[in-house]
């Protein structure tokens, strides 16, 4: 009998999973995929490492974090520097004195303090929705080109029926800072995060292609104690109901030419563009294979946002009042489970960044194996 069964080859599963390896427990991974990464997983192509699940730009404040996953992965020194297209003009992103010279023709801060100032009076009182909240941060201008679109396609919905707390702040800079993370570490995995996740599951016993829903009886005889990184509604055959995501559906395309867009993310903010942004992979690794010769070919990712039904993959939680209110009966139903940690992206019902999955699953590793062993061997009583 194993000590644990880990259900999801992700970054939760398998960074708990490692550390239980670490300290001396025996581990069973498993995945319904084909592979192992979750979303974060890369597949190769031309040379080129494809991020099949969306972009993924690794950065963290958080120094244990960093000096954790460096652990299992180096990682270059790519900038998040995103580009913004409505209707053939180009913005920079985030919203920064280049943002504010190409919508106004500021020259210096002031001039671009002032517009926005000017621009913000529009909302008076407390913003009662996405839109409001929208223009008292970035004004008129830029929410009507760079946000209103983007967000509609995201969310399908109109940004006066979403309510203001999905936009809780927008990033205005008086810098010509084009960085969009504020993070001290930032990076992509030199091989490809497929490889980094290889590294942590490394000399774990991986079984892909299993689901554990469909067998959970024989399944939870395995172990000791299960983690489970699936939805949590799903874990309880949507008792109280299902939770709400938005998903993602990609197209991709390989294009025999060196360079489609020069920039790894491009935005489409209007309204008619049916994509929400457009990833060339490439230049998440600066258009050089592992040799560092220059890739002739490109992939292109387009994506387009889309209403989550069951089969689909989960990628935004709708964390509305409702949702969050459903998400609080699971997660005391989850909390009172003796032999089950249900936790990550999909089990906590958190549009997670990465470095915080790892930190979640740090966290819970560390709690759970200075635990007394009497607590870890319930399952066999």
């Amino acid at each position: 009998m194993y000590d644990y069964l880990v259900v999801g080859a992700g970054l939760y599963g398998a960074v708990f999973a490692q550390q239980a390896k670490e300290a001396g427990k025996s581990v069973l991974v498993i995945d319904k995929r084909p592979n192992i990464a979750g979303n974060v997983y890369t597949e190769n192509i031309e040379g080129i490492n494809v991020h099949k699940y969306g972009a993924h730009i690794f950065h963290t404040n958080n120094a244990k974090v960093w000096n954790y996953i460096n652990r299992f992965a180096s990682f270059n020194r790519f900038t998040n520097s995103p580009v913004a297209n409505y209707k053939g003009e180009l913005y920079s992103l985030p919203f920064n004195m280049y943002t504010f010279n190409q919508m106004w023709g500021s020259v210096t801060p002031a001039e671009a303090e002032q517009k926005l100032a000017q621009q913000r009076k529009e909302i008076v009182g407390e913003p009662q929705n996405l839109e409001e909240q929208a223009i008292s941060l970035v004004g008129r201008d830029i929410y009507e080109k760079l946000v209103k679109g983007y967000t509609e396609k995201q969310w399908g919905r109109d940004c006066r029926e979403l309510p203001a707390f999905i936009i809780k702040r927008l990033p205005v800079r008086l810098t010509f800072d084009n960085n969009y993370f504020n993070a001290q570490y930032q990076g992509i995995p030199i091989g490809g995060y497929t490889r980094m996740v290889e590294n942590l599951l490394k000399g774990i016993e991986v079984r892909l292609n299993e689901d554990y829903l469909e067998k959970k009886s024989a399944y939870d005889t395995l172990a000791r104690k299960v983690v489970y990184t699936g939805a949590i509604d799903a874990y309880y055959n949507y008792r109280l109901g299902a939770l709400e995501y938005r998903s993602v559906r990609f197209e991709n395309i390989l294009l025999d030419i060196p360079n489609y867009q020069g920039n790894a993310a491009v935005n489409y903010t209007d309204c008619e563009t049916p994509w929400t942004r457009i990833i060339e992979h490439k230049w998440f690794e600066f258009g050089k294979d592992e040799n560092g010769n220059d890739i002739p070919k490109t992939m292109i990712s387009k994506e387009y946002s889309a209403e989550w039904k069951p089969g689909d993959e989960p990628f935004y939680p709708v964390n509305d009042a409702k949702n969050s209110a459903l998400y609080g009966k699971y997660r005391e139903l989850a909390d009172a489970e003796e032999n089950v940690i249900i936790g990550g992206r999909l089990g906590e019902y958190k549009y997670y960044d990465m470095d915080a999955v790892i930190a979640s699953a740090l966290d819970m590793a560390e709690k759970e194996l200075l635990r007394p062993a009497k607590s870890v061997t319930a399952r066999e009583k």
